[in-house]
């Protein structure tokens, strides 16, 4: 009798066991994939500052985006209150922890310094100095603890006002007894002196498609390729490429490591565009990123409107 007991017993556990396994391995075979990581969202400080007015304080920038639930501030360096032209003295150290700190305490991240520089011109000297500014930015951002800057191929400045640049669709003549395969030399022979620096500190040096070398696919790519590197990407700007965008962007989203998205509401300070953020979203999805959107709000309606709007175009089209 105990001998039918125990065996009895010991059918059960072996066949409750059994079950459970069976039930855990089925779920295990039916759960569904985790769900790739969503992109996040963060605001640029030019997005309350277009160079007209005076300057907004990154601080304040800093508390409008945690109120509006953005992840991360793009900061402007001209921006700033720290002067461009002088080096990094102690002063200006001090101040770039004191904005580190409050981003954190307002639980933002600051997550990339667009800086200006130009490294289009056939005096070395001025390259020279232009090399010196991007080693200072490199270092402003260490100090934040962005891990990234807004590099500019830079541009032969035939046309010397950017309004009438703009009006030129961004297309320029080059500068007269030179030709633009110069150009490209001088920019990636900068490039490679700065990118030493740039490991040194962490910081990545994101080649945006501005204006100048880089105002197409090919000539931003031309630099990039030129340079392989894994401290050299891509900055994605939305608003860039005035006609056909897309397969534009198409083309330079494989090397894209951070991401600037206009938008224009009460249309734009020189001109606008209708993007389709939704199909942007995809052709970043398709080649992987999942890195920074940071919104760069060109419009001429008041930011503080403006800026709330654009994110949520962002934040649909995204899924952020």
């Amino acid at each position: 009798m105990q001998s039918t007991d125990v065996t009895r017993r010991s059918f059960l556990t072996t066949a409750t066991a059994a079950t459970a396994a069976a039930v855990f391995t089925q779920g295990a075979e039916t759960a569904p994939a985790a769900a790739p990581k969503r992109l996040s969202l963060g605001i640029s400080s030019y997005s309350y500052w277009h160079f007209k007015t005076e300057r907004v304080p990154i601080e304040t920038v800093i508390d409008k985006a945690a109120a509006l639930g953005a992840g991360g501030v793009d900061i402007l360096h001209r921006q700033m209150d720290i002067a461009e032209k002088e080096e990094l003295t102690p002063a200006g150290r001090a101040y770039l922890r004191k904005l580190k700190r409050h981003a954190f305490l307002h639980g933002i991240d600051l997550i990339n310094l667009s800086i200006h520089q130009n490294f289009v011109s056939p005096d070395a000297t001025v390259r020279q100095k232009q090399i010196e500014h991007t080693h200072k930015c490199i270092e402003i951002a260490y100090e934040l603890g962005a891990p990234c800057i807004r590099l500019n191929s830079g541009r032969w400045n035939t046309i010397a006002s950017f309004d009438d640049l703009m009006k030129a669709r961004g297309e320029e003549p080059v500068l007269a007894g030179y030709q633009e395969s110069d150009g490209f030399n001088w920019c990636i022979d900068c490039i490679e002196k700065c990118l030493p620096k740039a490991e040194q500190c962490g910081v990545l040096l994101a080649l945006e498609n501005h204006w100048g070398l880089t105002r197409t696919p090919a000539g931003l790519l031309r630099i990039v390729e030129a340079v392989p590197s894994p401290w050299l990407g891509v900055l994605m700007d939305t608003g860039n490429f005035m006609e056909d965008p897309y397969d534009k962007l198409r083309q330079i989203a494989p090397r894209t490591v951070f991401v600037q998205a206009k938008t224009y509401f009460g249309g734009g300070e020189w001109y606008t565009l209708d993007l389709d953020y939704a199909r942007i979203a995809r052709i970043l999805a398709e080649a992987g990123y999942r890195g920074y959107v940071s919104l760069e709000f060109e419009g001429k309606e008041p930011p503080d409107s403006g800026v709330p709007r654009s994110l949520e175009v962002l934040r649909r089209a995204f899924g952020a």
